[in-house]
């Protein structure tokens, strides 16, 4: 999900004057609106307080999705995907609901920092070699937590890696995430044909909408795409609109990293190269594996990179 401040998005979406009217409001007798963080394209996230005094995170479903019950159930289960991990790196839910209006909402904890990719754009569109192998780690570790519970995020992406004030690395947004048990007893709750996630970090099973073919490996492509982006300052795949973008991912293989950026170690260039094989059995085995390869790295270097503050 896009998310942009409430400044940024007040003049040119309507959504955002409507996300202020519910300030004040008290959910469930129990959490107060108290300002508005930011308003994406399918819900908008507010600033909340208990009644008890916890500061929270309360994200929104605009009230226009609330009556697809599957846009509801797929909001709502970000909470129990993110749960089931029982890892720190993925944000906690502690709560959802039902608003007055009928709106879906989820309760989560409130997280102090930056988003990777804020911190990619303050640092001029790059970051240094030790910063993107430290994210990429941290990450791959909540991976491993996650597909050991058979659960694959889908939408890996640097707007949807926090950083926090006090250095930790947190997995935002597993509203699209797909939870694995139990799938050939039950009904998938993705319909046919229906693509979800981000186009620029879509591995291209997942751009073709294979569900049957989706799994951790799908992930580890768009950790290599974000690795790809941190270090290069573009796209895998550059295109004029997300449709070309999307049919891009669906059809053509990831350029090398080397052809496209300059001064990134070639055992550093490989480990992204490897993530984004256009084949997922040519790709790293699991999370696991790349984690590995990427500590042996991070290790090498130790010392001539800046640490992520």
């Amino acid at each position: 999900m896009t998310m942009r401040s409430e400044r940024d998005t007040e003049a040119e979406d309507p959504q955002a004057t409507r996300a202020r009217v519910r300030l004040g409001t008290v959910l469930q007798d129990k959490w107060k609106l108290e300002s508005v963080i930011g308003v994406g394209g399918m819900a908008a996230v507010y600033a909340a307080t208990h009644r008890n005094g916890k500061r929270v995170a309360v994200k929104i479903l605009h009230a226009e999705f609330c009556h697809d019950t599957e846009i509801r159930s797929r909001f709502l289960q970000e909470g129990y995907a993110a749960n089931t991990i029982q890892h720190e790196g993925a944000v906690s839910v502690l709560d959802d609901d039902l608003g007055p209006d009928g709106s879906a909402f989820i309760v989560m904890e409130m997280l102090e920092g930056e988003t990777v990719e804020q911190r990619w754009e303050r640092s001029g569109q790059r970051l240094p070699v030790g910063d993107v192998l430290w994210i990429a780690e941290q990450l791959l570790d909540v991976l491993v937590a996650a597909h050991a519970k058979s659960v694959v995020h889908r939408d890996i992406k640097p707007e949807n890696l926090f950083v926090t004030k006090a250095g930790a690395l947190k997995v935002l947004d597993f509203g699209i995430a797909k939870v694995f048990e139990q799938r050939q007893t039950r009904q998938s709750t993705t319909r046919a044909g229906m693509v979800m996630g981000t186009p620029a970090f879509m591995a291209p099973e997942q751009a073709l909408a294979h569900w049957d073919e989706v799994d951790g490996r799908t992930d580890l492509w768009a950790v290599g795409a974000t690795m790809f982006m941190l270090l290069s300052g573009r796209h895998v795949h550059e295109a004029q609109s997300s449709q070309e973008q999307l049919i891009l991912s669906a059809t053509a293989p990831a350029p090398a990293l080397a052809s496209v950026a300059t001064g990134v170690p070639r055992q550093v260039a490989a480990i992204v190269d490897r993530a984004l094989v256009f084949d997922r059995m040519g790709r790293w085995h699991d999370a696991a594996a790349m984690q590995s390869a990427v500590r042996t790295v991070l290790d090498a270097i130790a010392g001539t990179e800046p640490a992520v503050a």
